[in-house]
């Protein structure tokens, strides 16, 4: 096992990841929903990383989509997350239960289309191997993260928590107008 390459696609998913930038997010929705159950976040992430891995392309050509429409779609949820973040609105229903958990959390904010796609791209330089172990690395860091909320919430505080989430919302939203922008050219070509 080459530690370069597994730190290579370990450190590449935990930037496109970014858990950490996602914990103002996952708070307030914490918050919305009552409780977020962090296994179960956790299981679904890894599940849509894993069958990605293996079916992200053919998953796609049997849906008649690409990646880039893939790529669209996602990023106009997470604009509106960050849109939620930054102007205080509540645009998503509070639903209770599992719908929370998985939509929006484990996608697409953990899972979302930039992880997806770039499991997708990393498979092509990487063996399954250094993908797998990478993808379990991260799910054990989300895991914490996740059930560690409470605990940061206290430690961030009501006003370190507002400075956080609007910091980290107007990243969303340029992230995902980035994401919207790059994917939209495509269509062209």
């Amino acid at each position: 096992m080459d530690f370069n390459k597994l730190l290579t696609v370990t450190f590449t998913l935990f930037a496109v990841i970014d858990i950490i930038g996602s914990i103002p997010v996952l708070i307030s929705l914490n918050n919305k929903t009552g409780n977020i159950n962090a296994l179960k976040v956790t299981i679904t992430c890894g599940i849509l990383m894993v069958v990605f891995l293996y079916a992200g392309q053919p998953l796609l050509k049997i849906l008649n989509l690409d990646v880039h429409s893939f790529a669209v779609g996602g990023s106009i949820v997470m604009f509106l997350l960050g849109l939620e973040m930054v102007l205080g609105l509540n645009i998503f229903k509070e639903e209770a239960g599992a719908t929370g958990t998985l939509v929006p959390i484990a996608f697409p904010i953990i899972a979302g289309t930039g992880t997806l796609t770039t499991i997708m791209s990393l498979k092509a330089n990487f063996e399954d191997r250094y993908m797998l172990f990478g993808i379990l690395i991260n799910l054990v860091i989300v895991f914490a993260v996740l059930h560690l909320l409470r605990w940061l919430e206290k430690i961030l505080g009501k006003a370190g928590l507002i400075v956080v989430r609007k910091f980290f919302g107007v990243i969303l939203l340029a992230i995902a107008v980035k994401i919207f922008g790059t994917n939209l050219i495509a269509f062209k070509k």
